[in-house]
């Protein structure tokens, strides 16, 4: 699969890279937040190969790519200014300033999901040692359990510095400055007054000191509050003394107001919610695990569960263990056992094999490929899974199971439910045992509408027609040269997002003289914020991407003049942008410029009508339509 030419049609799914707000991955999907989800053609994106499935929830536009999202996502950084201009917005100013459930989910799953992976991991690691140790396979004070123990703990107990970080990147603040508090928070002698138990105050204000080390909340408030001084400050410090006078703002600023207000609030916060699960699971344990067993994939599938993550890791920094997970460890094989018995009853060949590879993936945890791959379309399969995971979960909230660790339900996470003497740890191999059998045999016994073979020839031809009559219905357009130079082919561009022609055909310029002009009239589709690109779409349909040099969106603006604002209408000819070619050049930056027709798949083809010197508004492309 080409990762790149997947990241360009997602991107055109989208509605192009205008029409998006924010972009992060989890283990299984991106999440994009949209301007404009009307703009978006789930439809064709649906029908993509390499896309499992696309859902819109949470305030999100989630395109569920399975266990290569990784690569797809640092393809779009490739070929896209996504990861470097998107600003996400902030929280409760999404669609119209509401701060609702889907700003919370969004606000949410863009802290954590970064941090999955390697919370997986050291979870993992944190329950083999703690297998290890119980069973004396390793020596608790030993060095070698030390150092071990120290490469799994370190995450949860510098998880302040982390979530710093991400909800820095979410709302679109300093990140160093954030780890700076968040390091502050952890710092030694933070630490010593709230060990010493003695009465701490700034300037005459009572301290309440806390243990911040694994919390969630604090630094969250915290961060969030630092983004909205650091706007104030850059909007009324002068830029040559902001870079360093906003930081110090901030720092003073925020780190005491955090000591004083959002530290013991989040704290007290986190505790009385750990407290009240836990009265729910004293109630019944086996209804409450009956519950979460099978409705935790609902939840997935709304994407509300992220509001259960910071409560899991809440619950192990309080009380070093969460009775939340292991119930809902039960859906995660129960989904699983679906797929397995879709596997062992369909006819068709190919969901044969979609089902058995979407049953390995959700035994190691990844359960959206054969959620929205296989048992929810095919409808009586997921609901075996709802039944075999309130089963499953019954029993593991009956044997009083707890998580000592994060990280995904599945096989390889299977040892966090291991906690001292290992009590309750056979319950969950009972509940999950359950959970897989009893969804794999309800789903062969119940059935589903197995899907016809069909023949592919067809629909590629169909696709095909679609395509040229698409084309067909699009006039030719010419593209004047934006900028006066030397022509250089697309191909011996220093950036292979162009060179490859991943984003479109076109041409390249090292340009003479330090400014864009439009290549045609018509009207302003991209004007990004940091000025060294933008996009103009002519009356026939043609869309122009210029930009000026290579990485130079690194620059954030500087040596760059802009004269236009997205949805302006210009002129053939008419200045758009300026720009200091010789500090760019001594800054170290390629200024070689591509011109690339962005929608090139609605044409026949792009043709380049000049070599060697070109003068502004030369004719410099023929995007070919019908006729041609």
């Amino acid at each position: 699969m080409s990762y790149e030419k997947l990241a360009k049609e997602i991107i055109q799914g989208v509605g192009g890279e205008k029409n998006v707000a924010s972009l992060v991955h989890c283990a299984t999907r991106l999440r994009f937040t949209l301007k404009d989800n009307a703009k978006a053609d789930k439809a064709k994106l649906e029908k993509t190969d390499g896309i499992i499935t696309v859902k819109e929830s949470g305030g999100q536009f989630q395109v569920v790519i399975g266990n290569t999202v990784p690569e797809v996502y640092n393809a779009i950084g490739k070929i896209s200014n996504l990861l470097n201009d998107s600003k996400s917005e902030s929280a409760g100013q999404k669609k119209g300033g509401k701060f609702g459930l889907g700003s919370v989910v969004d606000v949410v799953s863009s802290i954590f999901a970064p941090l999955l992976g390697v919370m997986a991991g050291a979870g993992i690691l944190k329950g083999l040692l703690l297998i290890a140790s119980n069973f004396n396979w390793l020596d608790k004070d030993g060095t070698t359990y030390t150092i071990l123990f120290a490469a799994a703990d370190s995450l949860f107990y510098f998880l302040p510095v982390l979530l710093a970080i991400t909800t820095a990147r979410k709302f679109g603040a300093n990140m160093f400055t954030a780890a700076t508090i968040a390091g502050a928070l952890l710092y030694p002698s933070i630490i010593g007054l709230k060990d010493a138990g003695s009465e701490t105050n700034f300037f005459g204000i009572p301290v309440v000191m806390m243990s911040y080390s694994s919390t969630v909340i604090p630094i969250i408030l915290a961060v969030i509050a630092m983004s909205y001084l650091e706007k104030l400050c850059n909007r009324y410090i002068h830029e040559s003394v902001k870079n360093f006078v906003t930081p110090l703002i901030s720092l003073v600023v925020i780190l005491p107001l955090t000591l004083i207000v959002f530290g013991p609030f989040g704290v007290y916060v986190g505790n009385g919610i750990a407290d009240g699960l836990l009265a729910v699971f004293s109630f019944s344990p086996l209804l409450a695990g009956a519950i979460l067993g099978a409705g935790w994939q609902l939840l997935v599938i709304f994407g509300v569960h992220w509001g259960l993550v910071p409560v899991f890791i809440n619950n192990v920094a309080v009380y070093g263990k969460d009775s939340i997970k292991p119930p809902a460890t039960a859906s995660v094989f129960a989904q699983t056992g679906a797929a397995f018995g879709v596997m062992l009853k369909t006819k068709n060949k190919k969901l044969k094999t979609l089902a058995g590879s979407t049953t390995l993936s959700a035994l190691f945890g990844i359960t959206e490929p054969a959620v929205y791959g296989v048992t929810l379309p095919l409808k009586r399969p997921f609901i075996a899974g709802v039944i075999g995971g309130g089963v499953g979960g019954a029993i593991i909230g009956q044997a009083g199971t707890q998580a000592f660790a994060s990280g995904a339900p599945g096989l390889l996470t299977l040892p966090i439910f291991y906690g001292p003497g290992g009590q309750g740890f056979p319950g969950l191999i009972l509940g999950i045992t359950v959970a897989f059998l009893l969804s794999a045999i309800l789903t062969y016994i119940l059935g589903f509408e197995d899907p016809v073979e069909e023949d592919d020839k067809p629909k590629e031809e169909v696709k095909a027609g679609a395509e040229q009559e698409k084309s067909a219905n699009k006039p030719d357009a010419v593209a004047l040269s934006p900028m006066s130079g030397t022509v250089v082919p697309l191909t011996e561009v220093p950036d292979p997002a162009f060179s490859s022609e991943a984003m479109g055909k076109g041409i390249a310029i090292e340009p003479d003289s330090g400014r864009v002009v439009a290549p045609f009239d018509g009207t302003v589709t991209v004007a990004f914020k940091k000025k060294h690109a933008l996009a103009v779409v002519s009356d026939e349909g043609a869309e122009i991407l210029v930009h000026v040099g290579i990485d130079t969106v690194k620059l954030d603006g500087q040596f760059f003049t802009s004269y236009i604002q997205e949805g302006d209408r210009v002129k053939a000819g008419q200045v758009l942008l300026e720009f200091d070619l010789e500090q760019i050049r001594q800054a170290g930056y390629h200024t070689v410029t591509p011109i690339i027709v962005t929608n090139t798949p609605d044409y026949k083809d792009v043709l380049s009508l000049k070599q060697g010197q070109i003068r502004e508004q030369d004719e410099l492309l023929h995007v070919m339509g019908s006729g041609s």
